[in-house]
């Protein structure tokens, strides 16, 4: 498990950031993407909580909202711009298999809703949508 951090991160490379509010983290793993996204010479832009998206809870019925943690433009090595929509979140809260107790089990069908919402939004944004965990954030190349 992540250790857990909190903070607000002072991007090196301002004029890459493009939220509307300074970039909060709330783990050590967003922390580690967000020097990534400020770092990494092909990532072109990047903001961290950028938007909401409605979707249905699928436990109460109603609709509410879900703020994926980044969205990025990078261009990959054919120099073709690529955006995505990331989710940071344990493997733990992503795979059923992972999951020990009944609400680690609410979580993980809670957020397959929050991200079923992300990548239909996405798709229509002409984005893609990503969910990262521990197996690769430590693997992006820099």
């Amino acid at each position: 498990m992540a250790q857990f951090h909190r903070g607000t991160y002072k991007p090196k490379n301002p004029s890459k950031y493009a939220g509307k509010r300074p970039p909060i983290y709330r783990s050590g793993w967003e922390l580690t993407f967000m020097r990534m996204c400020d770092n990494h010479p092909s990532v072109l832009s990047w903001a961290s909580e950028p938007v909401r998206i409605p979707y249905r809870n699928p436990y109460t019925g109603k609709y509410t909202m879900y703020v994926p943690d980044f969205i990025m433009v990078y261009q990959n090595k054919n120099g073709q711009k690529i955006g995505e929509l990331v989710e940071i979140k344990p493997k733990a809260q992503t795979l059923m298999e992972k999951a020990k107790t009944q609400n680690d089990k609410a979580k993980i069908l809670l957020n397959r809703e929050k991200w079923k919402a992300a990548g239909e939004w996405a798709k229509r944004k002409g984005l893609r949508f990503r969910v990262v965990n521990e197996d690769s954030i430590y693997s992006i190349k820099k």
